[in-house]
């Protein structure tokens, strides 16, 4: 039951703070997508090897998801103000550094820098700090801040293609570095005060045995299928995102076309974000994910029979419109599921294995491509770890059917 509104913490407050949690994740975001523009820039200063700048991407996600775990325990001592601060700080750092390479400035100022202690320091204590600000629509609260990266990959991309063109993929980092700092701190700096959600510790209790099993099941045996179909859903998602740009430029569409290809794919998936929280909090976290992995899986496909212009508009809108809700209801379930307790260490690391499947599928892409000269056989690869999530997914989909129908009260 949800609480009533004398009850509930979501004030005008809370909505002030998540828009500004999306603003800070647009900008920290945007600092990942210069290199899958200038994709084939980098790779030509080391002999076209796709995979270098690829495996750049990669870290920046495998990076943000593993120092979401440490950041998000500093933040719940120190505060996610402090956090948010530091990572913005350090992703200024990893864009400077980055400008040194190929190969290893680029891959120590992406996966060190911008990933480890920068987004890390972002991304996962905002998730966690936003979720306590909200009771009744928290659904909608994640899915509007989750939607930080597509703002980022909505707004960025052309204008990064633009500044590439004309003064090169080092000057554009350069810039952004300072812009994002100039933006990050002071928002964070004036927005973001002690949540008001109260979290108990976990306690111990004689019904302790009941509350230990969700869906039935041990707690840790759900959230590692959880984790599982995390990483097998992020590889294809990721593919598209990282890949796009010269995708098109191999079939002969010019890089501007392709930027605002990925501009127009990430604008959709921001605008139905927000539709899929609102479905979310009506339907569960879960049942949400199953939905939305379906239609990924499905335009994943299309991208496999499309080779003209328009189509692969069309793909990549329907794209951004199937995979946009997953990550923020994956979140809302564990909300769902879990006791708030937990949420600082569950989140994070629900977190690290869905970067890690998006830093899997960015590189996989890249490798394949290197070794066989086309797309095709990662976005295949890309649609098998699909349907392995599907199948985890509509496993716990079911069971809490299953469970809900047997705890039904007979009338």
């Amino acid at each position: 039951m949800l609480p009533s509104p004398s009850d509930s913490v979501e004030t005008r407050a809370s909505w002030v703070v998540a828009s500004a949690a999306l603003a800070i994740l647009g900008m920290a975001f945007g600092a990942a997508w210069i290199t899958a523009v200038a994709l084939k820039d980098i790779a030509g200063e080391v002999g076209g090897s796709r995979s270098v700048p690829a495996l750049a991407g990669a870290l920046a996600w495998l990076g943000s998801g593993t120092g979401g775990i440490l950041m998000s325990r500093i933040a719940e001592r120190v505060g996610t103000r402090a956090t948010v601060i530091f990572g913005s700080l350090m992703i200024g750092l990893g864009l400077s550094i980055s400008t040194f390479g190929p190969p290893w400035p680029l891959w120590i100022g992406h996966g060190l820098f911008i990933g480890l202690i920068g987004l890390g320091g972002i991304n996962a204590p905002l998730y966690i700090y936003v979720s306590r600000w909200f009771d009744r629509r928290r659904g909608s609260a994640l899915a509007l801040i989750s939607s930080g990266t597509y703002v980022a990959g909505a707004l960025w991309p052309p204008i990064f293609e633009q500044v590439i063109a004309h003064y090169g993929w080092r000057q554009a980092m350069l810039w952004y570095a300072l812009a994002e700092i100039m933006i990050v701190v002071p928002l964070a700096a004036i927005f973001f005060r002690t949540a008001p959600e109260v979290v108990a510790p976990a306690t111990v209790s004689g019904t302790g045995s009941a509350k230990a099993r969700i869906l039935g099941w041990p707690p840790n045996a759900v959230f590692a299928m959880m984790c599982a179909a995390g990483v097998l859903c992020c590889i294809p998602m990721a593919m598209p995102q990282g890949h796009l740009v010269a995708f098109c430029s191999d079939l002969g569409i010019s890089r501007s076309m392709g930027a605002l290809m990925l501009s127009v794919l990430l604008g959709t998936a921001f605008l139905s974000r927000q539709i899929w929280g609102v479905i979310s909090d009506r339907i569960g976290g879960l049942a949400t994910v199953l939905i939305g992995s379906a239609w990924q899986a499905a335009s994943m496909t299309a991208f496999l029979s499309t080779q003209n212009e328009v189509g692969l508009f069309t793909v990549a809108a329907a794209f951004g419109l199937g995979f946009s809700g997953i990550i923020p209801a994956y979140v809302l379930a564990v909300r769902e599921l879990f006791p708030a307790s937990e949420a600082s260490w569950r989140i994070p690391t629900f977190l690290l294995f869905s970067g890690g499947g998006m830093a899997a599928g960015s590189w996989l892409a890249g490798l394949l491509y290197d070794h066989l000269g086309y797309y095709a056989p990662a976005f295949a690869a890309g649609i098998g770890a699909n349907i392995l999530n599907l199948l985890i997914v509509g496993v716990l989909v079911g069971r809490m059917r299953q469970r809900a129908v047997a705890y039904r009260p007979v009338l």
